[in-house]
């Protein structure tokens, strides 16, 4: 006889446990018992049987794994989650009898981050539990940026305290600079919701989201409670991460803080970098400082070591011209080539002869910021790629380069609004305020390039400089185009012209739109004459359409005509338009002229081209009904679920290029 089993002790009834009892086991609060659970890594789970898995009448809403509440019941931050409920109940028990001494005593022993800044716990282990190695932490940090530059941004309140704040900015620069050292940011977007970048950390893709420099509202339909349980472990890995990012490239982590440099809105300014003796040694050599005689080397001497320095030189660079000249003889200037084998097949990406790495790109320019620009985006991405002096106006802040305007060394300055600056006037006092420019009105510096800020996202990029005609003060900038989507082929691609990508149905279709514009703005021109009656009275044009709707043939309208006899007068078109082209032919032979193409001839050629088009789309469609019906079930169902996917990415398609085509008449248009 086999073991009798009882309810509730196997299947969903022993896998799941309901959130109530979870709390009860684990005898905590509920918000402490959610800490635990975004801090773990443990979710909801839904059970198959959700009445089998309650075990009770009342329908339970959260479930979990009964397993993942045993495994918390071991974790340390329990025991502190405790200690510090029974000192607050230790607390409010002093305050009921009336004892301050004692309640000011237990007092000093909680901990009251808000107050003295020291943690109720750390996370420590909780980082380690969940990432045992480095990989697994970067390949986390998606969010855990994305969340931190959110909150670096957020105005302080009672859920979201200034020293979170502070602490999340702080983390975030610090990991902006080894960005910068490091050269490891690849890519960036500006989009609506804000600034996307992407960077490459030892081989692993890392993209987040940056919200822009804007002045946030706090809404209360947000529970920031919720988000500053994240935002605290995220900080703890965020720490964790820029510390082995660091030493991993020979820096001391922290980085020095100069909290006045920060006050003064410097940022990036704020830190300086120290690297370790090993990594970072002085290519310099040591000046020798004092008056004793006996430190310095003798004349003679060092006349002698100077002599053996020069030949050595000028021995290595001998060397290096040879071995130059021999590469130049065995190197030669063909390149190879990938080419698909197969028309249609995939296109490699092709080698360039330019061995530039894209983190130098900026390397030999000087920028200057506009007062109008976004100064901190913009610093960070010219800094990650190469450049090193940037200045800007003293509005924005300390750590500019320069922040002289008329600077000979600048090579390009960024602009958001046509160069019209105000002059201070000649009455007025001379103090150059906030207000005032340096520069008269409409006053360019030679030899400096003038361009907007997408000028850099366009370049970074496409890793090369774009043209700054195209991007200068007030021109249309180009589309700006997210480097993250890869365009498949037979997709719409917005950087090829539309004639190259749209079909030819599409294309007749748009060629008689625009001859039907064309007609309606000549009929425009024209003025209607009214009808004479015989009684004298005028009639318009539009009443006599209508009594002609009105009348009637044999029963039916004259827009009711039978098949065949809109096919009598197609043929009759067809000849009188050929009757009128071999007319045409004969004059242009007698006078020596080439022949006039009407606008019936380019009719009846489109009408040739439509009635090809349908019908070579009728046979295509007899094809694939044909070949389905040799497919089975399963096949045939799996090949009209592809034919819906293509016909909708086909629709979308359509829809864009119609959307261009619009937007392009629009631009023509205004330039006529």
């Amino acid at each position: 006889m086999g073991r009798i089993k009882k309810k509730g002790e196997a299947g969903n009834a022993k896998n799941y446990i309901t959130r109530t009892q979870a709390i009860k086991k684990l005898q905590i609060s509920l918000p402490d018992f959610r800490k635990l659970c975004i801090w773990k890594g443990i979710f909801p789970r839904e059970p198959r049987n959700r009445k089998k898995a309650s075990k009770s009448s009342t329908a339970s809403t959260t479930f979990y794994y009964a397993k993942d509440i045993q495994f918390l019941l071991h974790e340390p931050l329990l025991q502190k989650f405790r200690e510090q409920k029974a000192l607050e109940k230790k607390i409010s028990k002093a305050l009921g009898r009336g004892d301050i001494s004692d309640a000011s005593r237990l007092e000093r022993n909680a901990a009251r981050p808000e107050k003295t800044g020291k943690p109720r716990y750390t996370l420590d282990n909780v980082i380690r539990d969940r990432y045992p190695t480095f990989v697994d932490a970067l390949r986390d940090l998606d969010d855990c940026l994305s969340m931190l530059f959110l909150f670096a941004n957020l105005p302080s309140t009672s859920t979201v305290p200034a020293k979170m704040i502070a602490r999340c900015e702080r983390l975030c620069l610090e990991f902006q600079h080894y960005l910068i050292v490091s050269q490891s940011l690849r890519k960036s977007f500006l989009s609506i919701k804000g600034i996307y970048y992407q960077a490459n950390i030892q081989g692993e893709e890392i993209l987040w989201l940056v919200p822009y420099k804007f002045n946030q509202r706090v809404v209360g339909d947000v529970d920031f409670r919720i988000m500053g349980t994240f935002v605290e472990f995220y900080m703890t890995l965020l720490g964790f991460v820029n510390f082995r990012l660091y030493t991993s490239v020979g820096l001391k982590y922290p980085p020095k803080f100069d909290q006045n440099k920060d006050n003064e809105a410097a940022e990036l300014g704020a830190f300086k970098l120290e690297g370790n003796h090993a990594a970072t040694a002085s290519s310099e050599p040591a000046q020798v400082t004092g008056s004793d005689s006996a430190a310095q080397p003798d004349p003679k001497t060092q006349a002698e070591v100077n002599k053996l320095i020069r030949q050595m030189k000028d021995a290595a660079v001998e060397g290096d011209q040879t071995e130059n000249a021999e590469e130049k003889d065995e190197s030669t200037d063909a390149i190879d080539k990938f080419e698909p084998a197969a028309p249609g097949g995939d296109v490699l990406p092709q080698p360039t002869y330019s061995g530039s790495e894209p983190g130098s790109l900026f390397a030999n320019c000087t920028f200057y910021l506009s007062r109008e620009t976004p100064r901190q985006p913009l610093e960070f991405i010219l800094r990650a790629f190469g450049c090193k002096r940037i200045g800007w106006d003293s509005v924005l802040g300390e750590g500019a380069y320069t922040t002289n305007e008329r600077d000979p060394s600048i090579t390009h300055q960024i602009v958001d609004r046509p160069v019209i600056q105000a002059a201070m006037e000649e009455d007025g006092d001379g103090e150059d305020n906030q207000t005032s420019q340096k520069l008269a009105p409409n006053q360019r510096i030679p030899g400096r390039i003038y361009i907007q800020p997408q000028w850099v996202w366009d370049s970074v990029n496409d890793e090369e400089f774009k043209r700054p005609d195209e991007y200068a003060p007030g021109a249309q900038l180009p589309p700006h185009l997210s480097p993250f989507v890869q365009n498949t082929q037979g997709a719409y691609d917005p950087t090829l012209p539309l004639k190259d990508q749209e079909p030819e149905a599409e294309a007749l279709e748009d060629s008689d739109e625009e001859d039907a514009d064309e007609d309606g703005e000549e009929d425009s021109f024209a003025v209607k004459k009214p009808k004479a009656t015989a009684d004298g009275m005028d009639v318009d044009a539009s009443d006599d359409e209508d009594n002609e709707a009105d009348d009637t043939f044999g029963g039916f309208s004259e827009g009711e005509k039978s098949a065949e006899e809109d096919d009598e007068e197609e043929d009759e078109d067809a000849d009188e338009s050929e009757e009128l082209r071999n007319q045409q032919e004969l004059e242009a032979e007698l006078s020596g002229k080439p022949v006039k193409r009407t606008k019936v001839d380019t009719r009846s050629q489109k009408l040739e081209a439509k009635k090809k088009l349908a019908q070579k789309a009728k046979e295509e469609a007899e094809e694939i009904e044909r070949a389905k019906g040799m497919l089975s079930k399963k096949k045939r169902k799996l090949f009209e679920q592809m034919q819906y996917t293509n016909n909708k990415k086909s629709a979308e398609d359509q829809k864009l290029r119609a959307k261009r085509r619009k937007l392009e008449k629009q631009k023509a248009r205004a330039k006529a």
